[in-house]
């Protein structure tokens, strides 16, 4: 290995060290059948124009919403990304992916944190945010083992259609804690059953949990959802997508206790899959059970305002086993395009980019329903995606409208449903959903 710098001789000596007599001796507990038994499939070194022009070549083998026009929804959307939000977030003061621990050195980054932390309260209606999670997912599961260790209780409830994904998560973490149990609730037009959930909700569930909009991009009831969590006193957490809340009532307004999200659709880009934003809110009594970092706003010795990390009740600090979390950050950088991206646009300009989005994805559904062939899988009420069957498998579909320059929707195949789940974002024009229409019914022939 000539790339390492230390010597044969130091690297006997800490092999000998920690009672290894080779370095096959470090890597015995993996099987002899996997372990790659040729050198590495590398170039050799090259000069700087040389990796370049290797990087852009492997780059432009890749098709984005750059170079196609994308209905691809389920939790990462198109949405327009003001160029200022890049400008701003590059900033010297702000541009780190970290939660500082100096404060008093790191007030720049704490004062944006801060202010992510307000307009994600003001968005969501609620008491506080945290300075963020990893995603949506982690975040959605820690929200659950939060109300796990608040109530005492051993139960969740998912109300209406989760995020398979999401679903996934929140199972490997309870699995992980010493829980499994995760009740699914009967699902009527693609939208949860609340005289079924009412049957599922006992003194032993700790949390409901609801998607707003769900999965398939229905509207779920989430005010009886709500309702029937708190009249069992387990907790309501509600995993709302923050654009969609220009148009929907905020979860604060009708009672969830916890609220958290995907960040990416403010002004963070989809980069094939990450890194994103975890929302995170609760109301004011369970401020001090929140997990991962929280930064507040103090007085330093000459009276000037000062912003602090606060309330870190982490196993890296004093809590230890008793800490509320292992989060131990956040997308600080993440965070900080969403908090300017909101200041960007305002209440108003958030408002119009979500009833676009919402606008142009009912003027598409109804003309992909008048086609031969196809029709919407559910009646209930949607916001910015909506499912489709289509008279060929969606998997066709997808593929020949990639001919066209088109990612033309999520497949649910790969979870065992029929339909491909199509969103619809303020960027498309008439004449790019005219066209799909159009191609749509060409291909489908």
């Amino acid at each position: 290995m000539p790339f390492i710098v230390n010597t044969a001789s130091e690297r006997e000596e800490m092999l000998k060290a920690i009672g290894a007599n080779s370095f096959n001796d470090l890597i015995a507990d993996i099987p002899e059948e996997i372990r790659l038994k040729r050198a590495l499939d590398i170039l050799p070194a090259c000069d700087e124009p040389q990796v370049r022009k290797l990087l852009e070549g492997l780059a432009s083998a890749n098709r984005s919403t750059s170079d196609y026009i994308s209905y691809l929804g389920g939790g990462a959307y198109d949405h327009f990304i003001p160029v200022a939000i890049k400008t701003i977030a590059s900033r010297s003061e702000f541009y780190t992916a970290y939660t500082p621990y100096q404060a008093e050195v790191s007030q720049g980054t704490l004062q944006a944190i801060y202010e992510y932390q307000s307009l994600i309260c003001r968005l969501y209606e609620m008491d506080v945010t945290n300075a963020s999670m990893y995603d949506g997912a982690t975040a959605l599961a820690e929200a659950v083992l939060m109300a796990m260790n608040v109530t005492g209780r051993s139960q969740v409830v998912v109300a209406g259609k989760l995020h398979p994904w999401n679903s996934s998560v929140l199972k490997t973490y309870l699995e992980a804690s010493g829980h499994n149990a995760v009740i699914q609730n009967v699902l009527q037009d693609g939208v949860g059953d609340v005289a079924a959930l009412k049957e599922l909700v006992t003194e032993s569930v700790a949390a409901v949990v609801v998607q707003q909009p769900n999965f398939y991009g229905c509207l779920e009831d989430v005010e009886a959802i709500g309702a029937v969590a708190h009249a069992k006193g387990a907790l309501f957490v509600v995993s709302a997508d923050p654009l969609s809340l220009g148009v929907l009532a905020a979860p604060g307004s009708y009672g969830a206790d916890i609220a958290v999200g995907e960040g990416q659709p403010l002004g963070n880009p989809q980069s094939f899959g990450g890194p994103y934003l975890g929302i995170f809110a609760v109301k004011q009594p369970l401020v001090r059970k929140i997990p991962g970092r929280l930064v507040g706003m103090t007085k330093d010795r000459d009276g000037e305002d000062g912003f602090i990390l606060t309330l870190q009740t982490r196993e890296q600090h004093i809590r230890r086993e008793k800490a509320t979390s292992n989060i131990c950050s956040n997308q600080a950088l993440n965070a900080l395009q969403a908090a300017v991206y909101l200041s960007l646009l305002g209440k108003e300009g958030l408002r119009q980019v979500a009833a676009q989005s919402a606008q142009k994805a009912h003027y598409l559904a109804g003309k992909i329903a008048a086609l031969p062939g196809f029709s919407l899988k559910f009646l209930s009420p949607y916001f910015r995606e909506f499912v489709v069957e289509t008279p060929i498998p969606a998997a066709v579909v997808v593929e020949r409208m990639l001919e066209k320059k088109v990612f033309a929707g999520y497949d649910l195949a790969p979870h065992g449903e029929t339909g491909l789940l199509v969103a619809v974002t303020e960027k498309r024009t008439k004449e790019e959903l005219d066209s799909f229409v159009e191609n749509l019914g060409v291909i489908a022939v």
